[in-house]
């Protein structure tokens, strides 16, 4: 039955089955489990019409998001298709939505007199101003404090995880555990400044509101009142407080409607919790599940492997995406002997789609960390095959790994003044003029001339030792490359607070060096075809004009779609990664990382690793695919094996 005689649009036509279920659901909470590609943003934007449509006042409805952009973007849609009132309707982040209810509310929270919001920047040097005074006990451990940098990152997830101080320094930051006492103090500290000072940071907004929340029954009441419906869009990404938010801005009538997919909550880094999806219909009882299953992006054959993917996971909303589309042909999971011909393998698959008339834009490489890129993005560069690449770090311009390449070039040519004055400012007691007068004594004399350096300055040991073992005769790059990363390890963990990442990267770049057996055609390739710079913020659909393909951490990826999709390094130990294989949470989390990466093909998913791979770290040899994928029947995955370059 049509609904044009009620209403001014005829949602039943504009909508598929379950949309329309969910657009015309009445009162109490309601939970929309939106599958990929289902058309979640169009089920939100028609439930704000069909709702204003029937009487309820725009203002009494409050729509939440992860960026204004999303929330904007909505509301516009919804006033475009019934009237301006739509614009009247609530909508924002919860930070925002935080901040405007905190200034209506300032003198319940202590600020009588208002409050300034801190931006991360001004939160850093705040922390860094405390830091000082806790130095000298550093030092008394024979330790150096986290950078300020750090202790944000610290203080930050232990209030978006909901869990301990105690618990995130020994969990992610080990290397600090006997600093804890430190750490504490500068945290006590910091809250006391921002106390003092009016100072609000990020965390503060949500922390704040829930306390009012909770402490102030009146307010809580006028909130409740005021927002008769409330909507929240990627449900799957809120943290612990966020969820709480929610719980205590319920009406009566519990008319709380979220919207997400369980199976693509992959930001557990950030504090968003997996349980709260899982979790909704126990704490809101009779709560509707409403599932959107019908896809609009992908063929089926891709939809049919990326439903086997997901089926195994431990917790779940069952459920299957179809497509009304027809035809397609089957994934593709491609192992090569290994990692450049995977490389090549990839770079060959996308000049084919170009040569057939597939646009380098529609067309992205996914992979689980940013340094798993590298030897690809060198490869690309030699084809002349443009890329922008998002997520990770800028490779080339990254402190760790111009450092290690100074010692290699020092090795290569030992008049490279620039490369000698990094390695010896990495020297304890070594500064500029220091440097100038050892280069000068190297140029005159040759490198022995540190051996006499030495007696006046003990610390030149360790470098003295290291460039005459990577001299040797004979030594393949990759050996010396393996001495450099020996000295250079005490130094990298004493510069920096992520050390164990950034020891995964200088081990790959280990890995890309046993290909030559020049150290000098190495070190040229690094500066001739490097990897990429690369950005660290969320890929948007715009972000990728021209004809250029996309590199992308599957991280940064997500919401997006192109029409050939490959996901690199799916090897098992790297893809889940090893650090994941201990935790069931984080292996399921990897899990979903999968699947979100599957579906964002339209026409052609083609999934590779490289099928034998020493892993330096745990001493072993790789050589499975992705623990998702092997057992997946060849009926919905096409296997292929490739030897070597005359297969490609």
């Amino acid at each position: 039955m049509s609904t044009a005689g009620k209403y001014k649009i005829d949602y039943r036509r504009q909508l598929n089955p379950a949309q329309y279920e969910a657009v015309m659901h009445g009162q109490g909470p309601l939970l929309v489990i939106a599958g990929a590609g289902s058309g979640k943003t169009r089920t939100l934007t028609y439930r704000v019409a069909r709702l204003v449509e029937d009487g309820i006042a725009a203002s009494s409805i409050l729509l939440l998001s992860f960026t204004r952009k999303a929330s904007r973007e909505m509301l516009a849609r919804a006033a475009s298709l019934l009237d301006r009132r739509c614009r009247e309707v609530g909508g924002g982040t919860f930070h925002s939505f935080a901040n405007s209810v905190l200034r209506c509310w300032k003198d319940r929270i202590g600020f009588a007199e208002g409050f300034t919001i801190i931006d991360r920047a001004d939160s850093e040097d705040l922390i860094g101003m405390v830091s000082k005074t806790h130095s000298a006990a550093a030092k008394a451990k024979l330790k150096r404090l986290p950078r300020k940098s750090t202790l944000a990152t610290i203080f930050s997830r232990a209030i978006n995880k909901h869990v301990d101080l105690e618990d995130v320094v020994c969990r992610e930051y080990p290397q600090f555990v006997n600093l804890l006492d430190e750490i504490l103090s500068i945290h006590h500290e910091y809250r006391e400044q921002k106390r003092i000072h009016r100072l609000v940071d990020y965390d503060d907004l949500l922390t704040l509101l829930l306390k009012l929340l909770r402490e102030c029954p009146d307010v809580r009441r006028e909130i409740v009142t005021t927002y008769r419906h409330v909507m929240v869009d990627e449900y799957q990404d809120t943290n612990y407080i966020q969820s709480r938010l929610i719980t205590l801005m319920a009406n009566p009538e519990n008319n709380i409607m979220v919207v997400g997919d369980d199976a693509q909550s992959i930001y557990a880094f950030r504090g968003a919790n997996f349980k709260n999806i899982i979790s909704f219909p126990e704490r809101f009882p009779g709560t509707r599940i409403i599932k959107l299953e019908e896809n609009y992006r992908s063929i089926q054959p891709i939809l049919d492997l990326t439903n086997r993917i997901i089926e195994q996971a431990e917790e779940k909303f069952s459920k299957r995406l179809f497509t009304r589309r027809k035809g397609g042909r089957l994934p593709q999971l491609v192992a090569t002997a290994d990692e450049h011909l995977q490389s090549m393998f990839v770079a060959s698959e996308i000049a084919r789609l170009q040569r057939r008339g597939v646009a380098l834009s529609d067309v992205a490489v996914l992979f689980r960390a940013g340094f798993h890129a590298f030897d690809l993005e060198m490869e690309l560069t030699r084809r002349n095959l443009p890329f922008v690449k998002y997520g990770g770090f800028k490779f080339m311009e990254s402190a760790h790994i111009k450092d290690l390449l100074a010692h290699l070039r020092i090795v290569a040519s030992a008049n490279d003044r620039l490369s000698w004055y990094r390695a010896l400012n990495l020297v304890d007691r070594v500064g500029p003029a220091t440097a100038e007068k050892l280069f000068r004594a190297v140029s005159r004399d040759g490198i022995q001339a540190l051996e006499g350096a030495c007696k006046k300055l003990p610390s030149l040991g360790g470098l003295t030792e290291a460039l005459a073992a990577m001299q040797a005769d004979g030594l393949a790059p990759a050996k010396i490359g393996e001495i450099a990363l020996r000295h250079y390890l005490p130094i990298l963990r004493q510069r920096f607070d992520d050390h164990p990442k950034r020891l995964r990267d200088l081990e790959q770049l280990l890995t890309i060096m046993e290909r030559y057996d020049r150290l000098e055609d190495f070190l040229d390739d690094m500066v001739l075809e490097p990897p990429a710079s690369s950005v660290n913020n969320q890929l948007a659909p715009e972000d990728h004009r021209g004809d250029n393909l996309v590199l992308s951490t599957i991280h940064s990826a997500k919401g997006l779609e192109w029409h050939t999709v490959f996901i690199i390094w799916a090897l098992d130990g790297r893809f889940p990664s090893f650090h994941s294989l201990d935790s069931g949470d984080s292996l399921e989390e990897e899990r979903r990382l999968m699947y979100v990466a599957a579906t964002r093909a339209r026409e052609n998913l083609i999934i590779t690793f490289p099928a034998q791979v020493y892993d330096r770290s745990s001493g072993t040899v790789l050589y499975r695919p992705c623990r998702f994928l092997e057992p997946i029947a060849e009926n919905y995955l096409e296997r292929r094996y490739i030897e070597r370059a005359d297969q490609i």
